[in-house]
């Protein structure tokens, strides 16, 4: 298990007791930052960003999104009547399948809609007929899979063998494409620029033959542009020759990179035991709150966890039932006893939108905290009606 780097940035002075528990806590300071390093990077390579919602839709948020970037990109229905509603711009919704009674909503709320495949495209020729006679705008696309594998981890890989995300490459035809008129990959995840270059060389002698048909190109997600280490400057260039070579608007949807290190998890330690090795039982639970450590998996980093070989490590884990709901190994940055505060770092994105009720563990307040005038609000508390109605 592999530990996530993450950095604590302004969340180092943030006192932990402010906020009940669990609890995350999202830097609006912070989201400002990211979002303001993606305009930039829009601005100098004349293209689009779009915020990827599967990531990161705190729409609390929305403001500060809609005051930097050019939209926000969806899954499907849900999705894109969250970002019709709140958040400014235009709107790209792409799903791996569409049921055929949401499409028509869907149409009507998009500037975008993607397919993943000829074939649903062409079932749902009759609702884009339809949509476009009663004076809709929608631009239709076809996700591709470029089959080229760049991720470390198959799971997370949408060009993984057998992948059922995006039109096989090798497949695509002049008939395929005749209504298309914009093109999707979505090959990356946490990575750098290096694996979007190894990705369009396949890609571009795909659609190559299809240029001056094609009005827009979208590049998808996972690009860490906000990271520290991300080469900008070449990410600028490839971008602004991208856009020269193919005649099209040329469109990123970055998910994470929007919460990079933006938000927090913070949990209590409720008791303590040993084992073979110390344990802690916390209110901060794997499955319940942060289900990639188990799924991917990955060891969070830990605000302020220590260094020292010398302090013993105590295992933590959550309060379900499920024996795997282990978080990882720490050395904390407090005494090891019931009621010590910690903090999860680079929590807001994909385990905000993961969360859920297993065991009818609680679900974490959200707040929003600005770093900058260290306004605090709580934006969201849930209660035990909110765990009940998810039921029935």
């Amino acid at each position: 298990m592999q530990t996530q780097a993450g950095d604590p940035g302004a969340f180092a002075r943030f006192d932990l007791n402010r906020v009940d528990s669990p609890a995350f806590v999202v830097d609006a300071a912070k989201i400002r930052a990211n979002c303001q390093i993606l305009a930039e990077i829009r601005d100098a390579a004349d293209c689009k960003v779009f915020a990827a919602l599967k990531a990161f839709s705190m729409w609390s948020t929305a403001h500060i999104v809609g005051e930097y970037l050019d939209g926000v990109s969806t899954s499907g229905l849900w999705e894109a009547r969250l970002a019709s509603e709140f958040y400014d711009g235009e709107i790209a919704t792409y799903s791996a399948a569409y049921k055929p009674e949401d499409l028509e909503e869907v149409c009507r709320l998009s500037d975008h809609v993607i397919f993943n495949s000829p074939d649903q495209m062409k079932r749902a020729a009759l609702i884009l007929d339809h949509a476009a006679t009663t004076g809709g705008d929608v631009s239709v696309g076809l996700r591709i899979n470029p089959m080229v594998a760049t991720g470390e981890v198959p799971k997370y890989d949408p060009s993984a063998p057998g992948s059922r995300l995006g039109f096989p490459i090798d497949q695509l035809t002049d008939e395929h494409m005749e209504s298309v008129e914009g093109i999707h990959f979505h090959n990356l995840c946490e990575q750098t620029f290096e694996p979007l270059r190894q990705t369009w060389d396949r890609v571009f002698d795909a659609i190559e033959p299809y240029f001056g048909q094609l009005k827009w190109i979208n590049m998808g997600g996972g690009h860490h542009i906000t990271r520290a280490d991300y080469e900008r400057a070449e990410l600028v260039e490839f971008l602004k020759d991208a856009a020269e070579d193919t005649g099209a608007e040329i469109i990123l949807e970055p998910g994470e990179a929007i919460a990079l290190d933006a938000g927090i998890l913070i949990g209590t330690l409720l008791d303590t035991g040993f084992n073979e090795v110390p344990i802690g039982i916390t209110d901060v639970s794997a499955t319940c709150h942060m289900p990639d450590v188990l799924e991917a998996p990955y060891r969070p980093a830990m605000l302020g966890e220590l260094s020292d070989d010398s302090k013993i490590a105590i295992r933590l884990g959550g309060p379900s039932c499920l024996a795997g709901d282990v978080i990882g190994e720490y050395r904390l940055p407090v005494p090891a006893e019931p009621g010590a505060r910690f903090a999860f770092l680079d929590q807001a994105h994909y385990s905000m939108v993961k969360t859920n009720t297993f065991n009818g563990v609680q679900l974490p307040s959200i707040w929003l905290w600005d770093s900058d005038t260290d306004a605090l609000e709580c934006v969201k508390r849930f209660d035990y009606e909110d765990f009940r109605d998810r039921l029935s």
